[in-house]
């Protein structure tokens, strides 16, 4: 039977009919590539913070390990103030103090920078007085820590098994606990009326993949191991 007789079939359909049901068409087509186009940024972007937020995450377990490592070695110690002083390390100490490390992101760290970084705000050299000097971030004045670099490397060189999978680069800081009221943050204050006698602090900071940095701080006595512990952010 012939279509057309039908109906089934309009060969006689009007110009602009056609021309709307083309542009219905393009419509659906755009709106079906936007939808698909919003679903594969979302999905990208989904990836993104996940894997940022594992590499944080990472960087933070970096750091608690390093501030794990030396605390074994601190509390084991006899004298802090070989330590404050800076001519005792740890054994987990990879070369020179003031080294410069390639770092996966591509970015380089160097140790005696950092230290100044900690110390004055600054990537050159600290005085006394920018040490001792009043600010948010160190509001102790003359007691404040003077950071000496005492353990550093790479996280999977902590244990010699290897058995650690991550190219972190963790680095940790001893100095005085700005508790103490002696004015003195070379040495560790040993009379009955300073309350910072027989305390330290202590700052780890990890250089985690993509460019994840964490830091944590906290103090620790011969008595009571950890007084505080906090991330710095």
């Amino acid at each position: 039977m012939d279509p057309l007789k039908l109906g089934l079939v309009r060969r006689d359909r009007p110009e602009s009919e056609r021309g709307a049901a083309l542009v219905i068409s393009l419509m659906a087509v755009l709106l079906l590539a936007a939808l698909g186009s919003a679903l594969v940024i979302t999905t990208a972007a989904e990836t993104r913070i996940a894997g940022s937020f594992r590499d944080a995450q990472e960087a933070l377990y970096a750091a608690d390990a390093a501030i794990e490592l030396a605390l074994q070695e601190l509390m084991a110690a006899s004298d802090w103030n070989g330590i404050l002083a800076g001519t005792k390390k740890s054994a987990f100490a990879n070369g020179p103090p003031d080294q410069s490390i390639s770092l996966p992101d591509g970015s380089i760290l160097d140790l005696a920078q950092a230290t100044n970084t900690a110390n004055c705000g600054k990537t050159a050299s600290c005085t006394d007085a920018e040490m001792d000097a009043t600010t948010p971030e160190r509001p102790w004045g003359r007691n404040n820590p003077r950071w000496v670099l005492y353990a550093y490397g790479w996280t999977k060189d902590m244990v010699l098994t290897g058995t650690i999978n991550s190219d972190s680069y963790v680095s940790v800081w001893v100095g005085d606990d700005p508790s103490e009221n002696d004015n003195d943050p070379t040495k560790d204050g040993n009379t009955p009326t300073n309350p910072g006698s027989g305390v330290l602090a202590l700052r780890a900071q990890a250089y985690g993949p993509a460019s994840s940095r964490k830091v944590i701080e906290l103090t620790i006595a011969r008595t009571i191991r950890i007084r505080s512990w906090r991330e710095v952010r």
